[in-house]
């Protein structure tokens, strides 16, 4: 078990999207996270306290986690000043990057030195099985996107919350290291091997009482190039009864691919929903989430009305309408 509280370490992180592992700990388990560690050039902000290492540990932080997802998930030379003083003056290490903390000699041995524990939380821990593709009782939730951190993991964790208010069973089921962190436990999908990616969430979704939903983390997008393959997993191992499209309103081209326009909401829908019905005919797409961070209050209500008369389905934002909407819909 990781232990907490946790010091956040947001390293020189470019955006605030770079620093989306932070962020998903601050807002779901705000009790865990007590302060931040930022290096010269870091441009995200969790507005949590700033401390150093030894502030940390005066506070009762038990491990600093890299909250920091960046592109090939790599542990630089300026982080690693930091991640060794963690480890000497005392506190564990937890990471979701492809860079192991297991991979980095210096780390392995200053850790063993000092009696501390390396947190890898990308590493399977399960052998997984191929999946089957048989049919589950239970009910299934997915959420996909039109591009990668749009808002796939917030949206399932506000619906689990919503549907815990009203009495209806539900369980987040997370697939990345953010969720895994917040929750304690799930597949990290992007690490395991291909051939094994769509049972790993047919392992995650088990069996289920009738009237049970279980709410699960989407990953990438149909349409990135770079990560397609996870989302098509999720898709054909958690074999959805629903779906539900995310989407970030503002970007001019998709993460990371600046050659690539981010796609539609409904070429997203009628792709997504074409993949579910080939393991569950049954899948709807049963409405939209919407990151209207980047938008005035006025202009994100407005494009969202403007998006439910386009549809015909409810169109929400997380945060500024909450996710009543969603749920009801999918109840219905």
């Amino acid at each position: 078990m990781i232990e907490l509280p946790y010091l956040l370490f947001l390293g020189d992180a470019p955006d605030p999207l770079a620093a989306k592992v932070a962020q998903g700990i601050k807002d779901w388990n705000p009790d865990a996270a007590v302060g931040q560690l930022r290096l010269p050039g870091c441009n995200a902000d969790m507005k949590l306290p700033e401390m150093t290492i030894d502030q940390a540990v005066e506070a009762g932080v038990k491990t600093l986690v890299i909250g920091v997802a960046n592109r090939g998930g790599i542990i630089s030379d300026k982080w690693k000043v930091v991640l060794k003083e963690a480890l000497e003056k005392g506190l564990d290490l937890a990471s979701g990057l492809h860079n192991l903390l297991r991979d980095e000699p210096e780390l392995v041995a200053l850790a063993k030195a000092n009696g501390r524990s390396l947190h890898d939380v990308r590493i399977p821990t399960v052998k997984y099985p191929i999946a089957s593709g048989v049919k589950r009782t239970g009910k299934r939730c997915l959420a996909v996107g039109t591009d990668c951190s749009v808002g796939k993991m917030y949206t399932a964790l506000a619906m689990g919350k919503e549907m815990e208010k009203r009495g209806i069973k539900s369980s987040f089921r997370a697939t990345g290291q953010t969720g895994i962190l917040i929750t304690g436990g799930g597949v990290p999908l992007d690490a395991v091997i291909a051939d094994f990616m769509a049972g790993s969430i047919e392992y995650l979704t088990p069996d289920n009482d009738a009237d049970h939903w279980d709410l699960i983390e989407g990953q990438g997008s149909l349409f990135h190039a770079s990560y397609s393959g996870v989302t098509l997993a999720l898709i054909h191992g958690g074999q959805p009864d629903a779906l539900v499209v995310c989407h970030e309103p503002t970007r001019p081209h998709m993460r990371g691919l600046p050659d690539y326009k981010v796609p539609s909401i409904g070429a997203v829908a009628d792709l997504a929903l074409t993949m579910a019905q080939m393991v569950n005919p049954d899948c709807k797409v049963i409405g939209i989430s919407v990151n209207t961070s980047g938008m005035p209050e006025a202009e994100a209500l407005a494009y969202l009305k403007e998006l439910e008369a386009e549809y015909k389905m409810p169109a929400v934002d997380p945060f500024r309408t909450g996710v009543g909407a969603l749920v009801d819909a999918l109840v219905a």
